[in-house]
């Protein structure tokens, strides 16, 4: 997180809506103080789903050690690389059919009104 916007309690009240859009984009966020201390972090909920999965697998030992296997085996070059693994798994693309990452973007598909 890099935007770091530092506000009292009292002055955000007057601006929750805008902190609330503002804190909607990339690495940033707002800190509230009261009596000039820190109180209470504003951030987007995506930003705070992020943090508790760190913390959770961060947590889990199994998982650490599994990433710093793989992190090993990389290392090494004991990887393959996703075209050869869809040619080892017999992947065959239909005509017409087409992969993408969608990333953060909401997707909706629109159903037609029959007559």
């Amino acid at each position: 997180m890099k935007s770091k916007n530092t506000l009292s309690i009292s002055e955000a009240r007057k601006k929750i809506f805008k902190i609330a859009e503002e804190v909607q984009k990339p690495d940033n966020y707002y800190t509230l103080t009261e009596k000039g201390r820190p109180k209470v972090v504003i951030l987007s909920a995506e930003e705070f789903d992020s943090i508790m999965e760190t913390m959770e697998i961060l947590s889990d030992p199994k998982i650490l050690a599994n990433i710093e296997k793989a992190e090993e085996e990389y290392k090494r070059g004991e990887y393959i690389t996703w075209d050869a693994m869809k040619k080892e798994m017999g992947f065959q693309p239909k005509e017409g059919l087409f992969l993408f990452d969608k990333g953060k973007k909401k997707y909706s598909a629109k159903s037609k009104k029959k007559k």
